[in-house]
């Protein structure tokens, strides 16, 4: 019996023997020239390689995916398509992720996403093809299909490699994807995660006359605070003494009008407002769509960091005299061999939010958000109002449990009927790894939105003309890895009103931890998916509460910052400082402890050793204040943004 590496070893030197033939065509679905109604998603990266399309319609099949092939060689060709049965970890049946692939406009004979748990190459039988081709990915279903690539074969024998590094070789080879990294450019900050963190912290060190490169994986700002997650930023800013810290977090999100709330319109969540913050600043290098894999570190320090595009999947190296963790994930920590901890036990979960509309109500229709708009605003003009929706037998069966909205049940804090569906407690993944396990971890908070649908609309005959209107299918994070700092903040601090001399950033938000809720957990044990939150004099303390400046910058990588819920506290003291406003004052101090770092040729440590004080002068700087350049004065802005 061979051992495993030898037959990875044997398997990668077939691929590469059969890519050299030049008889395989790859089609990423993520690079198709049109992706219809399908989203790129990008959480799985780390584990499959790349990112891959979703077919998300909430039950309604979304449009086709469609791009133009060119085969030099016309002939049979066996396809494989790259793909899973999301359910099937679940022993589910019913394979809701069905799709067909459509070459010049006819299906091939296979249904895919029909099978495997796992992510694999499904057989999907041989085709005629010659010159330029047209293939298109058709969703049958609206129910998060999924599709990674489709390989076109003219050796019957070839079986793609499923491993991840032989699958990176092979896609790089088929691709012809340069084997080198194109060179992004040097930085006096690279900033890693375009959240509210990441964001603040760009603004801020540019203001102060830095270089700045920020990287973010979507292709918008603003993270968990994105029309694409919208969990409405909370925590105070503006606090006594330091009352302009939070002056750049203002300018980036809008203060909370009556109405606004999680999982709220798009608009409500100023993703154009972020971006134009950004774009007015000349020495920030905006670069989306770029998720961050690779780290080069020499003994404490890090000079560069690569990415990798989620739709082309080129990549691109960038280098910097310092750097920000502002992913949440603390991957650039990670990469470069930061001390971290992971909280052990139950540890805080994901949220895919979620909303409904009533179709009767023409206002809420030509104002939704659904693939099929077009379609439904017809209908609803023509008297069309039902809203059926199909049974789910693939989801979680909650026919006879409790759930928030059903019959007299609500959520914490979550009002009554309709507003406890799809709120912040509809939450999983407390005992998961929310980096290798985010896809089942999303996929369970859909089976548990699209069950309680199932429910309330089949079983219960409510809500008739009412349909599924909107759903994130990027998971809100709460907790990950935590990078270490000089200090790790704890909760006690925050009862004991424990003082630092390098307080920086103002907590307001209470202890606020999440575990499963005993009231819905039962039937439900290791899947659970609706939380409580910690309540009570043991979770308050006396704000606001001015959390150390040793908290944002790594204890063992002497050039590496952070900002956000990575910072470096303990899993108590995560529930007071992860909300976002709070997340981007810790961005601006990062900015200006930045300026100081590069200014005076220190590290973020020698800032506390040595430059308190002016952090603190800074600190009482309006964030509308510009360095015109690296060593000028600060000048007030024209016009604060």
């Amino acid at each position: 019996m061979k051992p495993k590496f030898l037959i990875r070893l044997s398997l990668l030197l077939s691929a590469l023997s059969t890519m050299a033939s030049g008889q395989n065509v790859l089609l990423e679905a993520e690079q198709f020239d049109q992706t219809g109604g399908w989203d790129v998603d990008q959480q799985l990266m780390e584990v499959m390689g790349s990112s891959y399309l979703l077919a998300h319609g909430l039950g309604v099949p979304v449009k086709d995916a469609v791009t133009k092939a060119t085969f030099a060689s016309p002939g049979t060709y066996r396809v494989w398509v790259r793909t899973r049965d999301w359910v099937a970890p679940w022993k589910a049946s019913g394979a809701p992720g069905k799709f067909q692939v459509l070459i010049n406009g006819k299906p091939l004979a296979t249904t895919f996403g029909t099978e495997g748990e796992q992510w694999h190459w499904q057989s999907g039988g041989s085709v005629e093809i010659s010159g330029e081709t047209t293939v298109a990915l058709h969703d049958l279903t609206g129910f998060e299909g999924r599709c990674d690539a489709i390989l076109f074969s003219k050796d019957p024998g070839f079986s793609p490699p499923n491993e991840l590094a032989a699958l990176a070789a092979f896609r790089q080879k088929t691709l012809g994807l340069p084997e080198k990294p194109v060179d992004g450019g040097s930085y006096d900050l690279v900033v890693v995660g375009g959240g509210i963190a990441g964001t603040s912290a760009a603004v801020s060190a540019a203001r102060n006359g830095l270089t700045v490169a920020l990287i973010q994986d979507r292709p918008v700002l603003g993270g968990n605070g994105s029309s694409e997650v919208r969990v409405w930023p909370e925590g105070h800013t503006n606090q006594k003494p330091y009352t302009h810290i939070g002056d750049i977090v203002k300018e980036l999100v809008p203060e909370k009008t009556p109405g606004d709330a999680n999982a709220g319109r798009a608009e409500i969540f100023a993703d154009k407002r972020k971006t134009d913050v950004v774009a007015a600043e000349p020495r920030i290098t905006l670069m989306l769509e770029q998720r961050v894999d690779a780290v080069e570190s020499r003994g404490s320090r890090i000079f560069s960091v690569t990415s990798q595009n989620i739709r082309t999947a080129k990549r691109i190296k960038v280098s910097g005299k310092l750097f920000a963790d502002c992913t949440g994930d603390g991957t650039v920590g990670f990469l470069a061999g930061a001390d971290y901890e992971i909280a052990k036990g139950t540890k805080m979960g994901a949220s895919n939010l979620w909303n409904v509309l009533d179709q009767a109500d023409e206002k809420q229709v030509l104002k939704c958000e659904c693939k099929d708009k077009d379609a439904l605003s017809m209908a609803t003009q023509a008297g069309n109002v039902a809203a059926p929706f199909p049974r789910t037998p693939w989801a979680i069966d909650l026919s006879n449990k409790p759930f928030p909205g059903r019959a007299n049940n609500n959520g914490q804090w979550g009002g009554t009927g309709l507003k406890n569906l799809g709120g912040w407690f509809w939450e999983s993944g407390f005992d998961k790894d929310s980096i290798k396990d985010i896809e089942r971890i999303r996929d369970l908070n859909m089976r548990a939105m699209y069950g309680a649908w199932d429910t309330l609309k089949n079983v219960d005959k409510m809500y008739p003309n009412h349909r599924l209107g909107w759903s994130a299918f990027i998971a809100g994070k709460r907790e990950s890895r935590r990078l270490l700092g000089d200090v790790v903040l704890k909760g006690e601090d925050f009862r004991t009103s424990k003082q630092y001399p390098d307080g920086a950033f103002p907590c307001t938000w209470h202890i606020d931890l999440h575990a499963p809720d005993p009231k819905f957990d039962k039937g439900h044990e290791g899947e659970e998916f609706i939380s409580k939150a910690t309540d009570g004099k043991d979770f308050k303390y006396q704000g606001p509460y001015w959390a150390p400046y040793r908290c944002l910058y790594s204890r063992n990588v002497s050039n590496l910052f952070m900002a956000g819920r990575d910072i470096s506290v303990d899993h108590e003291a995560l529930g007071p400082v992860r909300v976002m406003r709070t997340c981007g004052m810790m961005g601006e101090i990062v900015g200006k402890a930045a300026w100081i770092a590069v200014r005076h040729q220190t590290t973020p440590r020698g800032v506390y050793e040595k430059h308190l004080p002016l952090l603190k002068e800074l600190m009482q700087q309006p964030g509308a204040m510009r360095r015109d350049k690296l060593d000028g004065d600060l000048s007030p802005l024209a016009k604060a943004p």
